[in-house]
């Protein structure tokens, strides 16, 4: 995978693609090139708004591109619902978990979840679950999830999944990126016990300029921590098209492994994909199940189709 870039994304034509989160930052460069490859790409995004402005956007790059936008909001499950239930398609070819939330103030979701975890963990366990059926009916399907080489700050606390003992930004944000990793490593291990071909993968995307690391200093009017992360991603980030690169690898290259966690091979920073480090914790089989089992209850969407 040595200096692999987009130029190696093999032909998508006939595919059919969902990439959360697509229209800013790895999200939309990851939607891009998979379109430009010749894949039908649903552009899943919360803001109507947004979300067709950069399929607008994606048309003009890509002449001929096949993109559409259909509303999901992460951090409401009868959203999450909706989406599935409206998704137009009889096969899912490449699932791609990508949106997420960052550092943020204290909150809560609509149904009552630590913002953080209730978007970047369940609203992509439920939308995994309920897409299951496309997934499962697709040869050679693949759920790629994003997580962040943040996650080796925390493990999750199984006892306390929304933070509500102690709240730190930081931490809460670590322990999503930890429940993205045991999600896939919990459900690429199902789904070899299924007998189903489907792979389960992760990335990461190192650091990359985006959004992401303005949006909870400024939600909490901390200037000086917007202008830091805004120097941070002027000077030492990568590009959003670099740090696209881990997932669409996951998402396209032929030898990608069930379990595997691709990121950035200089220092897990930047650079072209490679393997990745990941904490020990996130491929315990234990913790796994423990997650998926709570995650169950906490969305109501039972994957019982895969069982161990």
């Amino acid at each position: 995978m040595a200096g692999w870039t987009e130029k190696d994304i093999p032909d998508q034509r006939g595919r059919v693609a969902v990439v959360t989160g697509s229209n800013s930052g790895i999200g939309y460069a990851a939607a891009r090139e998979l379109a430009r490859r010749g894949a039908r790409v649903v552009l899943a995004c919360r803001s109507e708004a947004r979300g067709t402005d950069a399929g607008d956007r994606i048309a003009t790059e890509v002449p001929g591109a096949e993109v559409e936008f259909a509303r999901l909001d992460l951090g409401d499950l009868a959203s999450v619902g909706q989406f599935a239930a409206a998704f137009p398609y009889d096969r899912l070819d490449l699932l791609v978990n990508n949106a997420g939330v960052m550092a943020l103030p204290y909150g809560t979701t609509a149904d009552g979840f630590e913002t953080q975890f209730g978007v970047n963990h369940l609203g992509h366990f439920a939308l995994t679950g309920l897409l299951l059926p496309a997934l499962l009916a697709t040869p050679g399907a693949r759920v790629v999830t994003v997580s962040s080489m943040m996650h080796s700050m925390a493990n999750i606390d199984i006892n306390d999944l929304n933070s509500e003992r102690r709240y730190r930004r930081w931490i809460a944000y670590a322990r999503s990126k930890t429940a993205n990793l045991l999600f896939t490593h919990e459900l690429a291990r199902r789904l070899a016990a299924h007998g189903a071909d489907v792979v389960a993968a992760a990335a990461h995307p190192g650091y990359a300029a985006t959004n992401l690391q303005t949006a909870g200093p400024r939600m909490s009017g901390r200037k000086a921590g917007e202008r830091f992360m805004e120097v941070g991603n002027r000077f030492f980030a990568q590009s959003a098209e670099a740090g696209a690169l881990p997932t669409l690898y996951a998402a396209t290259a032929p030898d990608v492994s069930p379990d595997s966690f691709t990121g950035p091979h200089w220092a897990m920073w930047r650079g072209s994909p490679g393997p990745s480090w990941r904490a020990s914790w996130t491929c315990n089989d234990r913790a796994g199940e423990r997650l998926w089992a709570a995650s169950e209850k906490l969305t109501g969407v039972a994957c019982g189709r895969l069982t161990v």
